[in-house]
């Protein structure tokens, strides 16, 4: 993978209006890039491209639901209109539910993977032409380290960030030798909105924390991984310690699992 630098870059993040995607905006354009903003709130949007102008970079925002073609179109269509291109896409939005897979309704888990994961996978596909015409382009999947390991009572949110993974990978090896890089991004629990945002809430769990990594942390882990050409990052000591003593007693874990929800 390739080491870039971020200044002038031209960038699209989605789910920016808060959290991760927001922090990671922020940092970008300390960093000089500019930016396509997406999410579903408008004021929010407006509110960050404002900060972002103010640091002297342009932004231009694109307010929908990506699991809308014409939204995903929309936001390509402003990178190459605005900003002449696209040189780094931040998949960054997301949905989550918490309760028992036996209780729920399969509807639940189809709008957790039409955001997670089909409308990532569509944006990137129809991104793909424009990256490939970019100077340096990457294109940076915010998974969890529940892509990794899987926990009760986020089973459709782990099935789905486990998705990403799987299709980051596969993807990554595709794209060598065609100038795209791809870095995924696995943080452990970071404190975003989505615990107070959730499409449903019918059990509680012994593993949802009120603490954790903050989003600018989890910002500049990701920007720093970008700039140097990383694969994956796992932001934070609670994914790499979670995700290495699954690799080394995956028993123990389970033990754990089964015990603590």
């Amino acid at each position: 993978m390739t080491r870039r630098n971020i200044a002038d870059s031209r960038t699209i993040v989605t789910g920016a209006s808060s959290g991760i995607g927001r922090a990671i905006a922020v940092e970008l354009a300390r960093q000089g890039a500019d930016l396509v903003l997406t999410a579903r709130r408008q004021e929010r949007l407006e509110t960050l491209a404002a900060e972002i102008r103010a640091l002297g970079r342009r932004a231009e925002i694109v307010v929908g639901d990506l699991t809308d073609a014409q939204v995903r179109r929309a936001v390509l269509d402003g990178a190459e209109s605005h900003l002449g291109g696209l040189d780094i896409l931040v998949n960054n939005a997301g949905v989550a539910a918490l309760g028992r897979f036996e209780d729920a309704c399969p509807d639940r888990l189809r709008q957790i993977f039409e955001v997670n994961f089909f409308s990532l996978v569509e944006l990137t596909r129809a991104a793909l032409p424009l990256l490939r015409r970019g100077r340096q382009p990457i294109a940076v999947n915010i998974g969890s380290i529940l892509g990794h390991v899987a926990i009760p009572h986020l089973s459709e949110y782990c099935a789905a960030k486990f998705a990403v993974r799987g299709f980051s990978e596969a993807l990554r090896a595709e794209l060598h030798g065609h100038g795209v890089d791809l870095l995924l991004v696995s943080p452990a629990t970071v404190e975003t909105e989505i615990w107070e945002q959730m499409l449903e809430e019918t059990a509680p769990t012994a593993w949802r924390s009120p603490r954790g990594l903050s989003p600018p942390a989890v910002a500049v882990t990701t920007v720093r991984a970008i700039r140097r050409g990383r694969r994956e990052v796992l932001p934070g000591l609670e994914a790499k310690a979670f995700h290495l003593l699954h690799r080394l007693c995956p028993s123990l874990v389970a033990w754990a699992l089964e015990r603590r929800h």
